[in-house]
């Protein structure tokens, strides 16, 4: 476990060190790469079940991307909206959660084939650990920036 937590230190540490002249797209990949191996070790999927759960679990998270972009939409200002878009807002708001929890759904039906309802559960879980640590990651190299940006 000790190994595991170093691996993902340096790995979450390179990630942040190249990431500053690498692109979205590039990140996005390395992130992609990174979470690849986290879960993959943390469920212990051996290659044959990992050929099967990754195409599954890919297709989720692109699903959830659309959607994401559809529900984050730009408003400049709240206050010029009209009632009326802003009924619109909230109708697509409440589309795009039950949508979600639609292909969250489907997501488990389909895994249930291959890994073990406690795996989901894991899955799940392992799934808010990484987004967290991006987060912290993220916000420990702002910080770094903005105090070597004032200095």
């Amino acid at each position: 476990m000790k190994n595991l937590i170093l691996i993902i230190c340096f790995l979450f540490t390179a990630f942040s060190m190249g990431a500053q002249e690498e692109n979205k797209e590039e990140q996005r990949e390395r992130i992609k790469a990174l979470k690849v191996a986290y879960f993959t070790q943390e469920l212990k999927l051996n290659e044959k079940t990992a050929e099967k759960f990754w195409p599954i679990y890919n297709e989720y998270e692109r699903e959830r991307r659309e959607l994401h972009r559809r529900e984050h939409i730009e408003l400049k200002n709240v206050e010029c909206i009209s009632e009326n878009e802003a009924e619109d807002l909230i109708d697509e708001f409440l589309s795009v959660e039950s949508e979600e929890y639609k292909i969250k759904k489907q997501l488990f039906k389909d895994l249930k084939q291959i890994i073990s309802a406690k795996d989901i559960i894991k899955l799940h879980k392992l799934e808010d650990e990484f987004h967290k640590k991006l987060i912290k990651e993220y916000r420990s190299k702002r910080e770094k920036k903005d105090s070597n940006s004032s200095e």
